[in-house]
């Protein structure tokens, strides 16, 4: 039979139950905080490609407006929508940047240009697709929970997920999640 002590024990651990849970909801609650690759912004417009596809990215766009995820791109995918040789297109992919209100684009450091080249030479991006390297460790040094692509080449796919995690485990990073947009928006 209890008696008043071990009942004050129960109820004591009943109530930091309590609180472990409300914890835990807030920190599940928390906005993922994602990154938005040139892919992204490409298939947001892009008519020649598969309609689930486009669908899909324009979902994410939308949810990014609604305010559902903290969402960036970076100086990088800046230029790289600059560098699009039709005027038009480029016109229209940089209006649809400004139209999802992100804060202001994250710039490049020494510190992310050294994991990058280190994600080169351990071969996990090729050189010759450095900008690849280069998202992964702006999502890296700047605790982004996900990295948003439909570049299947270089940056979601498993191998790539397994040595970036092995990377960014060794030298003390965060864990980040390579992903396309499907695995990412919230149910519709």
């Amino acid at each position: 039979m209890p008696n008043i002590y071990s009942i004050g024990i129960l109820k004591k651990k009943k109530t930091v139950e309590k609180k472990q849970i409300l914890l835990y909801n807030k920190i599940d609650m928390k906005k993922q905080k994602i990154y938005l690759d040139t892919s992204i912004i490409n298939f947001a417009l892009e008519d020649e490609i598969s309609i689930n596809e486009r669908d899909v990215t324009q979902v994410l766009c939308e949810q990014i407006k609604q305010g559902k995820y903290e969402a960036f791109v970076s100086d990088v995918v800046i230029q790289e929508l600059i560098n699009t040789p039709d005027e038009i297109k480029r016109t229209k992919l940089l209006d649809c940047v400004n139209s999802l209100v992100l804060d202001k684009p994250l710039t490049l450091t020494d510190e992310i240009n050294i994991l990058a080249d280190r994600y080169v030479s351990e071969k996990i991006i090729p050189a010759k697709h450095k900008d690849d390297a280069l998202h992964i460790a702006i999502c890296t040094v700047n605790d982004i929970d996900v990295l948003v692509s439909w570049n299947f080449e270089h940056l979601v796919k498993h191998k790539t997920r397994m040595e970036v995690f092995g990377i960014n485990m060794l030298l003390g990073y965060k864990l980040i999640d390579l992903c396309t947009p499907q695995e990412v928006i919230e149910d519709v």
